[in-house]
């Protein structure tokens, strides 16, 4: 089969990395009810259908305490700031993972630090977190990446014996488990973003924290809403307005009984490209444990462009996430350019994300794996 060939997939219907339509007509009606019950009830937030999901997802994650916030930036920030970081900590993290983690530390006054990844899970590992500790680290921000699990309980072991406070963001592994333990409920805090093409997506900007330590969720409680202790009694300073609305809970809540069975969908969907796709030719971010919960499907390879171009003649939708480090963004102005991150800079270069989504049908999968057998 010559791809080639710009004729090869004539008039094929584009098949997109995401899309937000396909949800089955049961979820529908599902999130229809939800959305007409919170209309009818009056009450749009920190009312009880919040209180629902806080428990539901809290219990879900075996955790003690879920807070339902804005966005999964605010929480990450809200995390940061709940272990106890404050304005000119160090924070250590990863330079890959688009910038979200990078522009919470800032907004809340940290000075984001830069490790190097794993070359094979391209997440943080104990390795690469405890070459770029310093005297001044106060914290660790682990990014579960692509919906793989980093060695967050080495790296959580590491940072216990010197007194660090290690913050997961999990805004891409909801679900992901290992050896019982959920992502989000193995550091001192995790933080989640539900943007709607999330494992676990609302209709709109949602996100949590959680944590089993009731002091950090009463401050990120306590700051979500103004600092207040009390309806307009602020005891912290800083604090800001960080809600998720009743509406967000409510679809979430309906949408979370079947989060495993996407997780496993979208785990089948990788895996059926891992073993199509030639290893001399380039490998899938994957694993086929339930630590792995597929939210991006990312091909590497070091001949990114000529299988990119490949896709778009099969009318296949790609993206890259992400083609920036964060230590390389415009806003620095060069303040990193001591900074050497070799994998990480290295990868950026090479890694492709094809699409992945419970709604894709058996024939759209096959599509991709066709090209990529022949590239």
């Amino acid at each position: 089969m010559d791809l080639t060939s710009t004729d090869l997939f004539p008039a094929l219907e584009n098949i997109p990395v995401n899309d937000l339509s396909r949800d089955p007509s049961a979820l529908q009606t599902a999130t229809a009810a939800a959305l007409a019950r919170v209309a009818a009830s009056g009450w749009y937030l920190l009312g009880p259908e919040l209180g629902a999901f806080e428990q539901a997802f809290g219990g879900y994650l075996g955790v003690q305490h879920c807070v339902g916030v804005a966005n999964g930036t605010d929480a990450i920030e809200l995390a940061l700031r709940g272990v106890g970081c404050a304005p000119g900590d160090e924070v250590l993290t990863a330079a890959n993972a688009g910038s979200y983690a990078t522009t919470a530390m800032l907004r809340a006054g940290l000075v984001p630090r830069y490790c190097d990844v794993d070359p094979t899970t391209l997440c943080l590992s104990s390795a690469t977190v405890s070459a770029g500790l310093t005297p001044r680290t106060r914290a660790v921000v682990v990014t579960h990446l692509y919906g793989m699990m980093a060695d967050i309980e080495a790296i959580v072991g590491l940072c216990r014996t010197m007194g660090i406070a290690v913050v997961e963001d999990c805004a891409q592994a909801a679900g992901a488990s290992r050896a019982g333990a959920f992502a989000g409920a193995i550091g001192d805090a995790g933080s989640f973003s539900f943007y709607p093409t999330k494992n676990l997506g609302a209709m709109g900007d949602a996100g949590a924290v959680v944590t089993n330590d009731s002091e950090v969720a009463s401050r990120v409680r306590c700051l979500s809403q103004y600092g207040w202790e009390s309806k307009y009694r602020a005891v912290l300073r800083g604090g800001m307005n960080s809600r998720m609305d009743e509406v967000q809970a409510a679809v979430l809540c309906a949408r979370l009984p079947l989060l495993d069975q996407w997780n496993a969908c979208r785990r089948e969907i990788v895996g059926r490209y891992a073993d199509a796709l030639e290893p001399a030719n380039g490998r899938l971010v994957f694993g086929r444990g339930e630590d792995f919960v597929g939210h991006l499907a990312v091909v590497v390879t070091s001949r990114r462009r000529e299988l990119r171009d490949l896709f778009e003649r099969a009318a296949i939708g790609t993206d890259v996430h992400y083609p920036v480090a964060d230590h390389r963004q415009a806003f620095w102005a060069g303040a990193h350019n001591d900074v050497n991150l070799p994998v990480t800079e290295s990868l950026l270069g090479q890694v492709l994300t094809v699409p992945c989504f419970a709604g894709l049908t058996d024939a759209e999968v096959e599509r991709v794996c066709e090209v990529l057998r022949e590239f």
